[in-house]
């Protein structure tokens, strides 16, 4: 029986990997949450997946939670779960979905990190045309230019982007397709990188080392703090956070959410309204200094 639940995992994971089109970093994860899920089951009587009811999967988020595992966490747990029921339902191995009226506690949501305008013409600006300099620009350049994540900017090829339409096409997230503009300030960046990068065994790649190959995520995010601790840009950056801050200042200017959702390539619009949060405190950092009634004197 254990073989055979175990078993269902791996029919799910391929039907992410060749129905869905999931990520393998994506199916992966899905992999180590479920196999967590039927650890938990083996440890608690609970022989096969259609045993598994709402009172039990409750137990199982409490347990999580008081092991001290975020909301998040668990609201990724419970969600995996529900997507491995559907399937089973789907496939007739199963009855119900007990995950579904389980909800993970709530926990506090922490704002994005962002860099100012000028932060952000700090780090690209320009101080010798080594190679590596160069292509060190020009990906800094497109993930702010463009808001592109991490994975999305490793995996770009020379065709995916269009210099004479100035737009750069992105397989993001669940394998869906967007066409996201690219600035002037960008394409001579990637023009600059791409007239010195030599040839490479991975020709097919924009960004590639030193061996000519694919750079690697990890690699990108090496050079990304190594540039800012050059530059003198303060904390930790992540290549993530020149995404964030490419929505902030999107929508600080126009206020089209809408858009920086189509932009970013947001399913759902809640994932973008993080971004009104920081465009409040913005609003609210300029009141309090410039309305005359925001804060007592300090003679009052």
């Amino acid at each position: 029986m254990a073989a055979e639940s175990a078993d269902w995992i791996e029919r799910f994971l391929h039907h992410l990997q060749t129905e869905r089109r999931l990520s393998a970093n994506t199916v992966k994860h899905y992999r180590r949450d479920l196999l967590e899920c039927w650890a938990w089951c083996q440890d608690n009587d609970v022989s096969s997946w259609q045993q598994l009811d709402t009172r039990q999967v409750r137990h199982y988020a409490a347990q999580a939670h008081r092991r001290g595992l975020s909301g998040r966490s668990i609201q990724r747990r419970l969600s995996a779960l529900r997507s491995f029921f559907n399937y089973l339902l789907r496939e007739q191995a199963a009855t119900t979905n007990p995950g579904l009226d389980v909800h993970a506690p709530r926990t506090e949501r922490h704002l994005p990190d962002t860099l100012n305008v000028d932060d952000v013409t700090q780090l690209v600006g320009v101080t010798d045309r080594e190679p590596l300099t160069l292509r060190d620009i020009a990906m800094l350049e497109l993930l702010y230019s463009s808001g592109l994540r991490l994975g999305e900017l490793v995996s770009l090829d020379t065709g995916d982007i269009d210099y004479n339409e100035q737009v750069v096409r992105v397989t993001g997230k669940g394998a869906k397709t967007r066409v996201v503009p690219v600035g002037a300030k960008a394409v001579r960046a990637l023009q600059d990188w791409l007239a010195v990068r030599t040839a490479a065994a991975d020709e097919a790649a924009i960004f590639t080392g030193r061996s000519g190959r694919r750079l690697s995520a990890r690699a990108v995010q090496q050079r990304v703090k190594q540039r800012a601790r050059k530059r003198g840009i303060p904390g930790d950056l992540h290549p993530h956070t020149l995404r964030h801050s490419f929505a902030s200042h999107l929508l600080e200017s126009s206020g089209d959410l809408r858009a920086v959702q189509e932009l970013l390539g947001h399913a759902d619009i809640s994932t973008t309204q993080i971004y009104t949060h920081l465009d409040f405190q913005h609003l609210a950092q300029v009141y309090d200094t410039a309305h005359p009634r925001a804060r007592k004197r300090k003679q009052d």
